[in-house]
């Protein structure tokens, strides 16, 4: 099995940002701190003018959490600092002065759904069904929900939240904001996103710099707000509801 990655490749002056975990691109902590660091990165980077943030792999994009680090958390301070990861991806995202064009080729769980909704502008494949399954192990997408009903509405939002065991299809995603168009296969995908990454190269970097602060504007308070729900995750874990669940993942 292939190792877990996190890699930066710029081809024509975009910047694809790849991460990549065995266990169905889940996402442990020392992932998301690599992610969230490349993000930073490629929006410090001259060289690149748009961003692509995909996964390895042709099948599920993200499993979200790392379940097998969420069943050694043993006390709050760690459950807050995993949680805090997603945290800082997202911030990662949405502070990045760049637009960043999301590639979903496959199904996407949890954390990765709050992924997608932070990016920019998000393409995907008619596989690439969502689902929040959080409430099951008994916490609750609250790191992610702020972006995810950013982008999709509280009523979206609500509605993935508590149908907790059910996928919903690509095209409901699209048809409630998260994704710009649906593709019949990840050729057909991939074609796309180099297209409209490269023609979006063609336009005023800076203009896109200040549209990007149009999109979030309102989003100031997300470093404390994120920050508190990373907390609240943290100590529900702990809950013996959570313990007994996660059993069943070992």
């Amino acid at each position: 099995m292939s190792d877990p990655y996190v890699k930066l490749d710029i081809i024509n002056e975009v910047g694809y940002i790849e991460f990549f975990h065995p266990a169905h691109n889940s996402l442990p902590g020392d992932v998301l701190a690599k992610l969230a660091q490349t993000i930073i990165d490629a929006g410090n980077n001259d060289d690149i003018k748009v961003i692509v943030l995909k996964s390895g792999k042709d099948r599920t994009f993200c499993a979200g959490a790392s379940f097998k680090e969420l069943i050694n958390i043993n006390d709050e301070s760690t459950g807050k600092i995993f949680f805090s990861g997603f945290a800082n991806v997202i911030n990662a995202m949405r502070k990045c002065p760049k637009f960043i064009i999301g590639r979903i080729q496959g199904k996407t769980v949890g954390g990765g759904v709050g992924l997608a909704a932070s990016t920019d502008y998000c393409m995907a494949t008619k596989f690439a069904a969502i689902k929040l399954s959080e409430l099951n192990i008994g916490i609750g997408p609250f790191v992610v929900g702020p972006a995810i009903e950013r982008k999709m509405g509280l009523s979206a939002m609500s509605q993935i939240a508590i149908d907790a065991n059910s996928f919903y299809p690509a095209e409901w995603a699209r048809d409630k904001g998260l994704f710009t168009e649906v593709y019949d296969s990840t050729e057909a995908l991939d074609i796309a996103v180099k297209t409209t990454a490269e023609h979006l190269c063609t336009y005023n970097v800076e203009a896109m710099k200040e549209m990007k602060k149009v999109f979030w504007k309102g989003t100031d308070d997300w470093d404390e707000l994120l920050a508190e729900r990373a907390q609240i995750s943290g100590r529900l874990v702990l809950s013996d509801f959570t313990k007994e669940k996660l059993k069943g993942f070992k």
